[in-house]
């Protein structure tokens, strides 16, 4: 714990940011099932009076603090779930007024880690990522892919690492536990297992599309889509999906799509009970 008199001659940027590593700590302490001892909820308490002492903390922040000094009267277990939240609040105002923005990885996963032996998927649920460009996309689809059941992913030659450190961390452990795949230059996409369809514009809808109980789902690059050839091998198997969209912008971002996508395939495969 850094003193407070030491914290008190930092820098007011510093200091804040200091104040929100502190939170962030006992936020996560909290998280994981470990009650705050009586001397760093004593060290908490005066650091939020230390805030609560700085002429320019906004409103907003103050009002929070509040919320926090509060609750950190009635611990131990009744208000956990409250305290964290408090924290949380007060965690990412202070990282606000540095002129921080969060990205996803910064977040505390408070779902703790991922148990491989208790993954349940759905036998032959399989996806094909063909040029996603983006490392957080890559990490993004990986973390949906698993949450919905996915057996494997096989990515094209040039698609972006899943262990780059962007995608690691936007996918929270799912790279590990996910089996995947890299298509060498010389494997062609036609030794996909079948069948094959596509995301892609100008296909059958979501609700109306026949999701196969084993099968690959292809989604193409950020920019581009599904390539040619990729397509070819999807329309003399089950042809493509699309989503249905209302607004001026006739398009979504790729993992977010990816994501509407599988949870319709993941509905239909949970109601056949095609799990294990």
């Amino acid at each position: 714990m850094i003193p407070l008199d030491k914290l008190e001659t930092f820098p007011r940027s510093l200091r804040l940011r200091k104040m929100a590593k502190i939170f962030g700590e006992a936020e996560y302490r909290l998280s994981i099932g470990i009650d705050l001892a009586e001397e760093s909820s004593r060290y908490l308490g005066r650091i939020l009076e230390l805030l609560l002492q700085d002429p320019i903390v906004p409103p907003e922040t103050a009002r929070a603090i509040g919320v926090v000094h509060r609750t950190l009267k009635t611990l131990p277990q009744p208000h956990r779930q409250a305290l964290i939240r408090a924290l949380n609040t007060v965690r990412h105002l202070l990282l606000a007024e540095t002129g921080q923005a969060p990205a996803d990885w910064d977040f505390i996963d408070h779902t703790g880690s991922l148990d491989p032996g208790k993954r349940r998927c759905f036998p032959g649920m399989r996806v094909y990522l063909e040029d996603i460009r983006s490392p957080f996309n890559v990490g993004a689809m990986f973390r949906t892919a698993e949450s919905f059941g996915v057996e494997k992913m096989v990515l094209s030659p040039w698609c972006a690492d899943p262990q780059h450190p962007r995608a690691a961390r936007t996918a929270m452990g799912c790279v590990s536990v996910l089996e995947w795949e890299r298509l060498s230059p010389d494997s062609g996409i036609e030794t996909l297992e079948g069948p094959c369809f596509a995301l892609e514009t100008c296909g059958t809808a979501l609700g109306d599309f026949p999701f196969p109980a084993r099968g690959t789902l292809i989604v193409g690059s950020e920019e581009l889509g599904v390539s040619p050839r990729a397509l070819a091998v999807a329309e003399v198997s089950l042809g493509r999906v699309s989503i249905s969209t209302y607004g001026t912008k006739g398009s979504l971002n790729a993992s977010v799509a990816f994501g509407i996508a599988l949870q319709s395939w993941a509905a239909v495969l949970s109601r056949a009970r095609h799990v294990s």
